[in-house]
């Protein structure tokens, strides 16, 4: 299968979740800004959710860029990160309704971690089709920023437990900042 098949499929699933994520924003109850500011909740979670997947499709983009090769192992995990994104508009309007309650943003934290392993997962069924020589390889083959998203998530969810549940939400942000601009040794390495 050329490797195009799988990004544009991934494009097209990230376009609907996206649009199925603004669908879950509904409009102020009265035609005021004060209706707008008592919302604001839902719409900052929105923007964070929003800009989360924008994230994921942005490296991914940039990350299939290496690739030459794609094979079951590849399919499957990339499915994987899709399934993990397409839970995002169920509990952006979780979070959105209930912000500073636990079960939601645990449930946030579950699938913000759950798509970083996906992510992770698809880096190194790339790496494998691909060979360790390959440009993916090389670039991959230890690759500390997947860890660390990985753990900062395990770290959201013991300190939304621990200290607070909004910490869930305030450290996943902090994920988005590490991961806003692509990898940059990918367009060094094109």
């Amino acid at each position: 299968m050329p490797k195009s098949r799988i990004e544009a499929f991934t494009d097209a699933v990230i376009a609907i979740i996206m649009t199925l994520l603004v669908l879950e924003l509904h409009e102020p109850n009265s035609p005021n800004w004060s209706a707008f500011l008592d919302m604001h909740h839902k719409f900052i979670v929105y923007l964070i959710s929003f800009v989360s997947l924008a994230i994921y499709w942005n490296n991914h983009h940039h990350l299939f860029q290496l690739v030459r090769k794609v094979d079951g192992w590849v399919l499957w995990s990339n499915n994987l990160l899709i399934l993990m994104m397409t839970m995002f508009p169920f509990v952006t309007a979780w979070v959105g309704d209930y912000p500073f309650e636990w079960a939601p943003q645990a449930l946030y934290g579950i699938i913000t971690l759950g798509t970083d392993v996906a992510y992770y997962l698809l880096v190194r069924a790339l790496v494998r089709a691909n060979g360790e020589d390959s440009k993916i390889g090389q670039l991959f083959k230890h690759y500390p920023k997947s860890y660390l998203s990985i753990g900062l998530a395990l770290l959201a969810l013991l300190l939304g437990k621990l200290i607070a549940p909004i910490m869930v939400l305030v450290v996943n942000v902090l994920i988005l900042l590490m991961w806003f601009i692509p990898e940059k040794a990918i367009e060094k390495s094109l």
